[in-house]
């Protein structure tokens, strides 16, 4: 079930270690999992052989309901997640290399293109998939009460309680200088004419991506992209559709800028393209009229003439943070609050900005790149909270403690459907895993 990478050396003689339904678990697979988790930091100390199987027979067990429930996955589902594994193993072997010092791709690993490992994997993705909307099913309805979090909290001995690092929420204020209809007609101007010289043979589509695509993604690559249907852009898919083999399209349009790109591949929704970005840039002017605009927001700020979500209504025009009184969305926990960690993994300017500023203290009117809308604009930011650290409490950690309740909650009902599950399913394990301490009893004991 687990779709991940090993990079061992020597393989093991493969064999069948447990089957639940009409499906297999692997020796290989138990390996590479082992692997996987090495990888990924995990001490070999922690790593439990035992626990990884019992986690692939529950796996399987809600494959096996996902089956007689006959829940079905769409394709596009399955393309999606599967792109989503195939970007993480890449960025998991950034620093992988040979034996020769030279890169390892995940295509000469395999020894095979990404549309032959897709083909491959996409029966493991469509079970993983069903199994997780049986799961869905199991926890969906489950909430905890302000009482039940109450209870939680003072199940946990006094001295377990979690240590809380310090925390910040952060506001900000930005304007994104406005794109004229004149800044459009230079970027499709400098794109078409690219286009031209590609076509005509004047430069080849890598020296131009290298050099002119502002996709920093695909830029380096001859402006690589594998992509699937329901992944991309709708005129972007659509374009790469509507091409056939070598065939370089006209310019068209996104909410990222112009493109035009050529197709390299495609199987059924599955295509390869290089393509070339061009975004519109604001003027000169268009900028000095945000800054000045910005200028006075701060001043206006500073001298208390007005609050802080009075100018974030009346100044910003950032629609992710405009309707929530400027605050920033923590994109790894989808909450306001941000470890220092957190900050510096996805914002390393902010916390360089903000580390010596006091509560509601503000910053002066910065140019930044936001990674969201993928251009510039100018930001005025505050800290509006920064907590100390401290031992985890219901008053400054409700949600944090509401979260380990429910997921405890969560736990119990899944423990409750595995063990009315094992009884009606066929499950089977080899001797060579009989030492094994479970956390179900999967197979009945000799009498």
């Amino acid at each position: 079930m687990t779709f991940t990478m090993s990079f061992a050396q020597s393989k093991p003689i493969d064999k069948v270690v447990a089957q639940v339904g009409d499906n297999i678990v692997l020796f290989s697979e138990i390996e590479g999992q082992i692997q996987s988790m090495k990888q990924n930091g995990v001490p070999e100390a922690d790593i439990n052989k035992c626990a990884v199987l019992e986690q692939m027979l529950y796996n399987f067990l809600l494959v096996n309901q996902a089956e007689l429930d006959s829940i079905q996955i769409s394709d596009e589902q399955v393309d999606a997640e599967m792109e989503n594994r195939l970007r993480m193993i890449e960025s998991q072997m950034k620093n992988v290399k040979d034996e020769k010092g030279n890169p390892i791709t995940i295509e000469s690993f395999y020894g095979k293109t990404k549309l032959q490992i897709k083909e491959e994997f996409r029966a493991t993705i469509k079970k993983r998939l069903q199994g997780q909307e049986v799961e869905r099913g199991i926890t969906s309805a489950i909430d905890v009460s302000p009482l039940d979090v109450e209870k939680f909290y003072n199940s946990i001995p006094k001295d377990s309680l979690p240590y809380i690092n310090s925390q910040l929420s952060f506001q900000q204020i930005a304007v994104f200088p406005m794109i004229t209809k004149a800044d459009k007609e230079i970027a499709f101007k400098q794109i078409s004419d690219l286009r031209k010289q590609i076509v005509a043979g004047r430069t080849t589509f890598c020296s131009a991506a290298a050099f002119y695509s502002e996709d920093p993604g695909s830029a380096k690559i001859c402006g690589r992209i594998a992509g699937t249907r329901g992944e991309m852009a709708r005129p972007f898919e659509a374009t790469a559709y509507s091409l056939k083999l070598g065939e370089i399209s006209e310019v068209f349009e996104t909410e990222f800028g112009y493109h035009f790109m050529q197709l390299i591949e495609r199987k059924g929704d599955d295509y390869v393209v290089n393509h070339i970005l061009i975004a519109p840039k604001f003027s000169l002017e268009n900028l000095d009229a945000s800054s000045k605009r910005m200028e006075q927001c701060h001043t206006e700020l500073k001298e208390n003439k007005i609050k802080w979500e009075e100018a974030v209504k009346i100044y910003s025009n950032d629609a992710n943070t405009k309707e929530n009184n400027g605050y920033i969305t923590n994109p790894i926990t989808g909450e306001i609050k941000w470890s220092v960690e957190q900050v510096n993994q996805v914002d390393p300017m902010m916390f360089q900005l903000t580390d010596g500023l006091e509560l509601n203290q503000i910053t002066s009117p910065l140019l930044y790149y936001d990674f969201n809308e993928r251009k510039e604009a100018i930001r005025i930011v505050r800290v509006a909270e920064r907590t100390k650290p401290h031992v985890g409490n219901l008053t400054d950690d409700y949600n944090l403690f509401r979260m380990m309740a429910l997921e405890q909650k969560r736990q119990q009902a899944i423990a409750n459907w595995t063990k009315s599950k094992i009884s009606t399913a066929y499950i089977r394990i080899d001797d060579s895993f009989k030492d094994c301490v479970f956390e179900n009893q999967w197979v009945a004991k000799a009498p």
